[in-house]
């Protein structure tokens, strides 16, 4: 996200073609010798390789962490070389998230070998380090990694070439993975491939950058507006996670409909794909760009067709909105239908 966001300011200063000239202005300017834009184009310059450095982190880590949740710390050291061969042979995202899969089973497994009391020691300083990295690596090398780029080659030339009725339906998958797990693994992976593509920073993946932001604020939002409309429907203490929603929407947080989901999944997790799967339709639809990977209202320096955008958000969260409280309304949830106890005489 950091980087992300350092590059849409790079753009903001800089212009949309500082991407061309950034390493030759950071190297050979300073700011007692600007190149000819001045100090704009000088700071736009630093900003987007900065922003462009911390980029080049994302599927090492993606890949490292993976593996650490796999195996724990003996999986990090292969999990990131993974990543960083999957980068190397052009595989990308799905290559790092491959390489980090296999990283963490390949860490656990090593980890598994019954070893003399000696040597247990150097096991997870050592032993596992090396051996999971050697087998990660020389399968990344040797069989997967040509597949897996072209794949990824495959699926950008695919996204490049997305127009009409296809980018919907491309919007409608995005934003309903957004909405499914509000913030999990599923939520996780939509996000994280929207944000690999302003990597490659075509039309097609500021779109889906952008259809990503957007739904993923779609279920606080929902649910903040549901609760504000029809409070009699929530508990206190949802009517109070409600207030909280609305920044929480706005800021692009989707786990702050986390605990209305957690008290009434069936009615909240669908009603939210819906309002979801909308939004994202909708920004796809109309073209709808943006450069930064997070910071929802706050990035609208970033984004192009703002006012779309802002359409198809609003869309999305009325007809989320709507979904949930008519579900609430046909079956009220049992913490609120549920008579309270009499209260029982004390006695003298």
């Amino acid at each position: 996200a950091a980087g992300g966001l350092l590059i849409a300011l790079g753009f903001l200063l800089g212009g949309y073609d500082i991407s061309d000239s950034a390493a030759d202005i950071v190297v050979n300017n300073t700011l007692w010798d600007l190149p000819a834009g001045g100090v704009a184009t000088y700071l736009g310059a630093v900003l987007f390789q900065l922003g462009s450095l911390a980029f080049s982190f994302l599927v090492p880590a993606l890949a490292g962490y993976i593996a650490f949740a796999i195996a724990d710390r003996p999986g990090l050291a292969p999990g990131f070389t993974a990543g960083a061969v999957a980068v190397f042979v052009g595989a990308g995202f799905i290559g790092g998230l491959v390489g980090g899969i296999i990283a963490g089973f390949a860490a656990l497994w090593v980890g598994r070998i019954p070893l003399p009391v000696w040597a247990r020691g150097l096991k997870p300083v050592v032993i596992i380090p090396l051996l999971a990295t050697l087998i990660v690596g020389a399968l990344m090398f040797l069989v997967l990694g040509r597949p897996l780029a072209a794949i990824t080659t495959g699926l950008t030339d695919w996204l490049n070439g997305l127009s009409g009725g296809s980018a919907v339906i491309l919007g409608v998958i995005l934003g309903l993975m957004m909405c499914f797990d509000l913030g999990g693994p599923v939520n996780k992976a939509a996000y994280a491939f929207a944000v690999a593509g302003l990597a490659v920073d075509n039309h097609a993946s500021l779109q889906i950058m952008a259809a990503v932001m957007a739904a993923g604020m779609v279920p606080p939002l929902a649910m903040a507006l549901s609760s504000t409309l029809r409070p009699k429907l929530y508990s206190t203490a949802e009517r109070e996670n409600g207030k909280a929603a609305w920044l929480l929407g706005a800021s692009f947080i989707s786990e702050g409909a986390i605990p209305f989901a957690a008290a009434d999944p069936f009615r909240v997790i669908p009603s939210m794909m819906v309002g979801g799967a909308v939004t994202g339709a909708i920004v796809m639809a109309t073209d709808v760009t943006l450069t930064a990977p997070h910071g929802g209202v706050f990035v609208i320096f970033a984004m192009d067709r703002v006012l779309w955008f802002f359409a198809a958000l609003a869309a999305g969260t009325i007809v989320g909105a709507l979904c949930v409280t008519l579900a609430k309304e046909l079956k009220r949830p049992a913490h609120l239908t549920t008579p309270a106890p009499a209260p029982q005489p004390v006695a003298a």
